[in-house]
């Protein structure tokens, strides 16, 4: 190559490292104060085939997290639907826990290729013992080993036999909860269209941390500076193509893939939707929560400013993270009747 070619080719580099560096300095300066950690200052890498194998090698091998004291954990191996393989969800009691209790169904996340149940055991546990309430975390089969409607599947699979097993279980049928962040936060959104539409089970509240809704986003030309940080764009690509077996089109997606894609809201259970204006699916997650109250469903919508995707995860200690989990907290003890 001639050198006026290689100065040619350095100088176009210089510039897109620049402009990259820039918004990524950009970014970085619309962050929340308390959330401006040198950790996030590192580019996340996109969710790739290899990336996601990479995590669930990780994953594999990580040692069980701690349980809070008194909490106790048992991992049951429950049916799936006809077809479908058995599920394994993990049941979280605390102590004294009172016959009829309210109940939590969580979903984790991870862009429906990533993340256990088993991971959440720290986050199911305390939902356990701060809330006094009955816990069941589902492992749901991952994309794009299991697509669309699989997982969904899989979620509600365990919901149906919490309310089967109630008694044995010692749950209240009426006041169960689905709660998932992320992928799982979608899940969750999707599982109570799915659970209204064929009348076995009525969930009582659905409590969504910055939930992964509208596959159309990954078509938008741009984000506004949203998804720098932690769930980029080329994952939530790579996330929904995997979960839907396909690459994401505007024209359509199937019935409970994509919950924001529902036309109508009516008659789904009361909802708290929390999000940060930094995450990528912070206009997916604010239109979402407007049309639930424009459709009569009760919905509480907290968007956080100069937040971004799981920040409470990352930053949990800070102050803008603990006031986030608080509002979560005391929205599931009015939904559930446990104040």
């Amino acid at each position: 190559m001639k050198t006026g070619r290689l100065l040619k080719v350095g100088a176009a580099l210089t510039v897109g490292a620049w402009f990259v560096w820039s918004r990524r300095a950009a970014s970085f300066a619309q962050l929340h104060p308390e959330l401006r950690s040198p950790f996030v200052r590192l580019r996340t890498p996109p969710f790739t085939p290899g990336v996601v194998a990479v995590m669930g090698a990780m994953q594999a091998r990580a040692k069980a997290p701690a349980l809070p004291d008194g909490v106790q954990v048992e991992e049951r191996r429950i049916p799936g639907l006809p077809g479908a393989s058995d599920v394994t969800v993990f049941v979280y009691r605390p102590p004294n826990l009172p016959a009829g209790a309210a109940t939590i169904l969580n979903i984790h996340g991870g862009g429906y290729v990533t993340g256990s149940a088993a991971s959440y055991h720290p986050q199911s546990a305390a939902y356990a013992r701060e809330l006094g309430v009955l816990v069941v975390g589902v492992e749901y089969r991952l994309a794009p080993g299991t697509p669309f409607p699989g997982p969904l599947e899989d979620c509600y699979a365990a919901l149906t036999w919490m309310v089967r097993g109630s008694d044995a279980l010692g749950l209240d049928p009426a006041r169960i909860a689905l709660v998932g962040d992320s992928a799982g936060g979608g899940l969750a959104a999707a599982l109570a269209q799915l659970a209204h539409d064929r009348g076995e089970v009525t969930p009582a509240f659905q409590l969504l941390y910055y939930p992964m809704l509208d596959d159309r986003t990954t078509l938008a030309a741009t984000h506004d500076e949203r998804g720098d940080f932690i769930w980029r764009p080329a994952s939530n690509q790579f996330g929904w193509s995997a979960y839907l077996g396909r690459p994401p089109r505007m024209d359509t997606a199937p019935e409970y893939a994509a919950p924001a894609r529902r036309e109508s809201l009516e008659g789904l259970p009361p909802a708290w939707i929390g999000v940060g204006t930094l995450d990528l699916f912070c206009p997916e997650d604010r239109a979402y929560a407007r049309r639930l109250t424009d459709a009569g469903v009760p919905c509480e919508y907290v968007e956080v400013p100069g937040a971004y995707h799981a920040f409470e995860r990352f930053a949990p200690d800070s102050a803008v993270a603990r006031t986030f989990t608080a509002s979560a907290l005391n929205a599931l003890r009015r939904g559930l009747g446990l104040n």
